[in-house]
């Protein structure tokens, strides 16, 4: 079972959030069916925002490292807009970044892959 609510800290207006009613500290934590329901009622709960308020991020912190805040799962979706201050991912990091060397892209999926 999923539950979609409006967060208490929203960071604009219409932020809401996915999540599962059963504790997941982490997406991986929840099986196949319960992701499935998760993600169906996010696909959801975003048509509605954006028909309310445009364009949205849909984002999920996976940990604390992660920026995960509290440790139960959920998705963000945050209604965007012009101006708002924010930008898209990779601003988070410095960019803009060059493409990654293929051998590194290789190794780096055969290291996910054997995990």
């Amino acid at each position: 079972m999923a539950i979609a609510i409006l967060d208490a800290f929203p960071v604009a207006r219409g932020h809401s959030l996915v999540l599962p009613k059963a504790h997941r500290a982490r997406v991986e934590e929840m099986g196949a069916a319960e992701c499935a329901e998760v993600f169906e009622l996010a696909r959801r709960v975003a048509a509605r925002v954006s028909a309310v308020h445009g364009d949205s991020l849909i984002a999920v912190h996976n940990g604390p490292r992660a920026g995960q805040e509290i440790p139960h799962a959920h998705v963000h979706i945050v209604p965007r807009s012009e101006g708002d201050g924010a930008g898209p991912i990779h601003s988070m990091f410095g960019g803009p970044h060059s493409r990654a060397p293929d051998a590194e892209l290789a190794a780096e999926l055969g290291a996910i892959r054997a995990a």
